[in-house]
This record gives structure tokens, C-alpha cells and sequence, in this order.
């Protein structure tokens, strides 16, 4: 029975896959994310790669095992990593966080060009920024202070070519650099969240005509691949009327064109650093 399974083993390593991104950015397969937070995510990191050419992106999963992985967190977020390209080619540049869910597991990865000081940067906000909120079932909330942490303490020092800040205190504790570029971050982001309020005036709910009651949701069932399209679900609800309904949406195919500059990575590659957490 055992060389049984032994003979198996090498077809269980070859089934392991990976999920395929519909943007360099955030890809929320998880669910984590409410659709103005993921937008306000997404325009940030598009502006941190726009700015210092650092590609860093947010990928949430249930779990590796759903990928046919049955290993560490460290070797999945590697393999992840290097089959996706994450970064620039020359400098591997490339952020990775990768939350899993049900795992109740989160790694950032980095690119094979930061110093191994970042390793020890990354151990600290996982520990300070993302894991407090986690905990207490605040993935959003961990997600969105998380990776604005990386972007101040990883990414950017990194591109400047300094040293990593020290990175200290509880849930929000940045010291002084944070908190300067978190108010940079936050009106940033505050007009992002000022452009969805003004389009939320003007729409109106199809039932009872009033504007500025309608929410409009999505999230993705189905990814799209380079071979297939995806499917996504649209709610919009009313708070004036009480108005709801679901509606389905293709998300398009992944194409040749999806390998500009903006639309996937630069084939970077990691050697295995960052730092994990669980909680």
C-alpha cells in the first residue's frame, strides 16, 4: 500500500494549479473586499507601479488546498509568484500578499531583488497591520491598512533605495512616517471615494426613480482565463424602497493585448523571501 502511494505522489505534485489573474493589482477570489475598497486598492497600486515601477498586488484565495496544494503557505506563495512573474525582470521588484481564508493564512512575498532587511519589515506588518484586524473577522479593514503599510515600509523605500522604516506598535502604529503618508494615502483614496458618492447621486433605482439610495455591488464566480471568459454577479439595492436584484456578467477573456505594460506583469521572480502569519 505504501509504494502504492508513493507511486501517486509524483501525479498529486503535477495536479497542483494556480489561479489566473484578471488584473497586476487586486484579484479578490475570496471575497474580502467590498467593491469601492477594492477600486480604492486597486488606484493605489496602480499609482505606486505608475510611480516607482514596483508591481505589488493583493490576491485573496479559501485555500491552497482548492489549488491542489497540500504544502506550506511559503511554497505555494513562491510557485504563485514566479509562475505569474510578479515584478520587473531585471530588478524583481514584485509584492505579493497573498490572504488565505479558510487557511487562516497570509504571506507577503517579495521579489528576489529586495534585501533580506525586508524580511524582517514584511514579519512586522503582518504582525501590526493585517493579523489585529484578521482576527477579529476585519478582512477589509486588515487588507486595506495592510498593504498601504507595504506600499510606505516595502515598496517605496525599496524604489528610493533606502532602508526599510522601522516598523512598530499595535493595529495602526506606523510611527511617525506612517502616519505622514497614511494622510497621503487617505486623501488619495478619499477622492477615489468622493468620485463613487458623486456617481451614486445621479443613479437612479429603477423601481421607485430616487437618486442617491442605489448601491451597486460586484464580485467575481468565475475568473477568466487566457482560453475562457468569466462570470460575475452585479447586486443593486435601494435603501429608499427596499429594491434588490442580481444579475449576472461576463467577464472577458484574457487576451494577447492583456500583456501591455498595465495589464499583467513584468516576469520578476522570487527566491523565497517576505514573511507569513496566521491567526
Amino acid at each position: 500500500m505504501a509504494v502504492l502511494a508513493l507511486t501517486f505522489l509524483p501525479a498529486l505534485a503535477g495536479a497542483q494549479e494556480f489561479p489566473d489573474y484578471e488584473t497586476p493589482y487586486v484579484n479578490d477570489y475570496a471575497g474580502l473586499l467590498p467593491a469601492d475598497q477594492e477600486a480604492e486598492l486597486t488606484a493605489a497600486l496602480t499609482k505606486l507601479r505608475e510611480e516607482t515601477g514596483v508591481e505589488a498586488t493583493v490576491l485573496t484565495i479559501f485555500s491552497t488546498a482548492d489549488y491542489g496544494h497540500y504544502g506550506t503557505i511559503e511554497e505555494f506563495a513562491t510557485a504563485l509568484f514566479n509562475q505569474w512573474g510578479i515584478g520587473n525582470a531585471e530588478t524583481n521588484n514584485g509584492i505579493l500578499v497573498l490572504v488565505a481564508r479558510a487557511d487562516r493564512e497570509m504571506r507577503i512575498e517579495l521579489g528576489s531583488g529586495f534585501p533580506a532587511a525586508f524580511d524582517k519589515t514584511a514579519a512586522q506588518v503582518i504582525d501590526s497591520q493585517f493579523l489585529p484586524a484578521f482576527r477579529e473577522d476585519r478582512y477589509a479593514d486588515g487588507i486595506m491598512t495592510g498593504t498601504q503599510a507595504v506600499i510606505e515600509t516595502i515598496a517605496r523605500p525599496f524604489a528610493a533605495g533606502t532602508e526599510p522604516p522601522k516598523v512598530s506598535g499595535g493595529e495602526g502604529g506606523l510611527g511617525i512616517l506612517g502616519w505622514i503618508m497614511g494622510g497621503f494615502f487617505a486623501v488619495f483614496v478619499g477622492a477615489i471615494a468622493f468620485g463613487g458618492r458623486i456617481a451614486k447621486k445621479f443613479r437612479a433605482c429603477p423601481q421607485c426613480g430616487q437618486k442617491g439610495q442605489v448601491d451597486v455591488s460586484k464580485r467575481t464566480i468565475q475568473s477568466a482565463t487566457r482560453s475562457s471568459t468569466g462570470t460575475g454577479e452585479k447586486t443593486i439595492t435601494c435603501a429608499a424602497c427596499g429594491y434588490s436584484a442580481v444579475s449576472a456578467y461576463t467577464i472577458s477573456r484574457i487576451t494577447k493585448s492583456s500583456s501591455s505594460s498595465s495589464g499583467s506583469f513584468g516576469g520578476g521572480s522570487s527566491s523565497g523571501g517576505g514573511a507569513s502569519g496566521k491567526w
